[in-house]
């Protein structure tokens, strides 16, 4: 009876913080829906209940008035082209560093690792005269290069780690059969690694499409503006307009993409970071 008591005692200590502080994360978001289908009236006389009705105008006004179909285009071509090219530069440099171990390899493994300690507040300025000498300042896909070069360190670090897992004798065997070291990463390495690549890829995916500081730096025109630069410009605009509830829409419109991405592979981010972590 005494260690029943003492393991709910036990487990009432862990899971009663953990339950606190959901709850404390959970009721901002359940707030901004709500928020969402309120009129301004409605959100300054019962901010904190339900809606009397659900008014989808707000969505409507954020998706055309500001500008925001706009903005989630921009943002859905700034991360998939970021996405694809981090990937295009990343495997083919974990692969070299880890399997082909020439000479500086491992510094150069070093030197990405090194690279995730530095600030990238530390680049923008030169990022910004060097993106101005090629004439991409303002462009959205020199942002999302300027992305998928940030991302490149952590996502080299990554997948080094699931290729270590891999057996090299299924590449000794694809090479007597004759496959070229190209067609090794190809056809072999790469869907070996491919819970890794997932797990890289949505999280980058998801840093791309809130990153904000950067666009706020590289872009300059309202229809370049990524989701993060509209959501500012409505929120600087609502001070003035009352258009709350369609900042709370707009909101809405750039959260739920990612909870539902991330709903849907979070058993295989789970997975591909708890491989990741094995060295085999």
């Amino acid at each position: 009876m005494k260690r029943s008591i003492g393991e709910i005692l036990g487990k009432g200590a862990i899971r009663i913080p953990l339950i606190l502080w959901s709850l404390a994360v959970l009721y901002p978001i359940f707030w901004m829906f709500l928020g969402s289908f309120k009129s301004n009236a409605e959100i300054y006389r019962n901010p904190w209940g339900i809606p009397e009705t659900f008014n989808w105008q707000n969505f409507a006004d954020a998706w055309t008035n500001y500008n925001i179909d706009t903005s989630v285009f921009n943002s859905l071509i700034v991360t998939f082209v970021g996405a694809v090219l981090t990937l295009v530069l990343a495997i083919p440099t974990a692969y070299a560093i880890e399997r082909l171990k020439f000479r500086g390899s491992h510094f150069l493994f070093t030197l990405y690792v090194s690279a995730m300690m530095i600030p990238m507040v530390l680049g923008w300025i030169p990022l910004f005269f060097l993106l101005a000498q090629f004439n991409m300042l303002d462009n959205i896909y020199g942002l999302a290069i300027v992305y998928a070069v940030s991302q490149l360190p952590f996502t080299i670090f990554v997948l080094t780690s699931f290729m270590t897992t891999i057996p090299k004798s299924l590449e000794e065997a694809a090479s007597i059969d004759g496959m070229s070291p190209y067609g090794i990463l190809l056809k072999v390495i790469t869907p070996l690694s491919m819970s890794g690549i997932i797990t890289v890829t949505i999280m980058n995916a998801i840093q791309f499409w809130n990153e904000y500081f950067m666009a706020l730096i590289f872009l300059q025109s309202n229809e370049n503006y990524t989701l993060a630069l509209a959501i500012d410009f409505i929120s600087s605009e609502a001070q003035y307009t009352n258009a709350w509830g369609t900042l709370f829409a707009s909101l809405v419109i750039a959260i739920v993409p990612v909870i539902i991405l991330y709903a849907i592979f979070q058993q295989r981010i789970a997975k591909g970071m708890t491989e990741g972590a094995i060295k085999g």
